[in-house]
Formats: C-alpha cells, sequence, structure tokens
C-alpha cells in the first residue's frame, strides 16, 4: 500500500487535472504515480508535463528511450517502472525473454550495436556516471545528435529519481498491469 494518500483529479485546479489525466492515460498508466505527484502541484506540472512534451517532441527513438528505461529499472530494482515500461519494451521489439536477459548486453542477440550502446551507456550513467568512458561518449556521437544524447541521459537521470520516489512511497502498480496470477502475491509484498 502506497505510503501516501492519493490525489484525484477533481481535488485539483483544472490545468493540474488535465496534466494528472494526460499522463496517468494518454501518457501511459501512471495514474498511481500521477496521485502521488500530485502532493506537490509543481512537481506534477513539471515532472509529468516535462515527460507529456519530450513524448511529444519524439526527439528520441522510443526502441532506445525503453531500453534505457528497463535498464535503469532493473539495475534500481523499481518494480513499478520495470510493470510500465517492460511491455512497451515488448512492443518495440524484444521478446519476454530478452526483457528479462537485461541488463545484461554483451552476447544479447536482440540488441543491435546500437541497442548495446544505449544499454552500456544507461548502466554507466546509473551505476557511476563520473567515470562514463570518452570512448563511450565518442560513439554515442556517431550514432546520436547532441539533442538525443543530452535527452537519453536526461531519461536516465530521471528514470532513477523516479525508481527511487516510486520505490520510498511504496507506489503501487495499476492492476491492470498486473498479471492476474501474480497480483495478491506483489501487492502482499509491498505492504
Amino acid at each position: 500500500m502506497s505510503r501516501v494518500c492519493p490525489i484525484t483529479p477533481s481535488e485539483l485546479p483544472r490545468d493540474l487535472a488535465q496534466i494528472f489525466e494526460t499522463y496517468a492515460h494518454a501518457y501511459g498508466h501512471f495514474h498511481n504515480q500521477a496521485a502521488a505527484l500530485a502532493h506537490v502541484p509543481p512537481a506534477l506540472r513539471h515532472l509529468a508535463g516535462l515527460l507529456i512534451d519530450l513524448r511529444a517532441q519524439a526527439t528520441l527513438r522510443r526502441r532506445h528511450l525503453e531500453l534505457a528505461v528497463v535498464t535503469v529499472s532493473k539495475l534500481n530494482a523499481c518494480s513499478y517502472c520495470i510493470a510500465h515500461h517492460a511491455p512497451v519494451l515488448e512492443v518495440e521489439g524484444l521478446s519476454a525473454e530478452g526483457v528479462a536477459r537485461l541488463p545484461v548486453f554483451a552476447d544479447h542477440p536482440e540488441l543491435d550495436a546500437v541497442d548495446r550502446l544505449v544499454v552500456a551507456y544507461a548502466t554507466q550513467v546509473t551505476t557511476d556516471a563520473r567515470r562514463v568512458s570518452d570512448a563511450t561518449f565518442a560513439a554515442l556521437r556517431t550514432h546520436f545528435s547532441e539533442a538525443e544524447i543530452v535527452e537519453l541521459t536526461l531519461r536516465i537521470a530521471l528514470c532513477g529519481f523516479f525508481n527511487r520516489f516510486n520505490d520510498a512511497l511504496r507506489i503501487e502498480i495499476e492492476p491492470e498491469l498486473l498479471p492476474e496470477a501474480a497480483a495478491p502475491a506483489t501487492l502482499a509484498t509491498q505492504a
């Protein structure tokens, strides 16, 4: 059970309620996260709004974004983010088994060289950002524009934030994202 009471859109000013609804439904099934963010209106406005705007801008390929987010979430063991992003990564071409193998990437048969680079970079930024090698960054420059590199780095760092936010507040995975057999066990372990 979440450690904070959820805020509903009806409790918010109209502009924030609209961001809440977009983030909770059109952006993804992030209702429980939006309900916690709503306790701090600027957080809902700016964090959820930022993610909505970035998706609309679509600077970074969705496959690369989701590879980074799933990698970071698995490194940080954030069940909430994994539950939300692993299915998207499957839509982007990885099998369930391929997603399960992450963050291991060296001999991953479903990843091309650029995918492996994204996973390696996400791992480096998450585990020790000060030691991102010049070679890794040079390789990024051969495949991504500076805007894409900045967004990729931003998304990796934001994912780490959301992993910690969700885990510290025990944000529950929305029931529609839980496999039916695992739902009672998962909810019980979060209490």
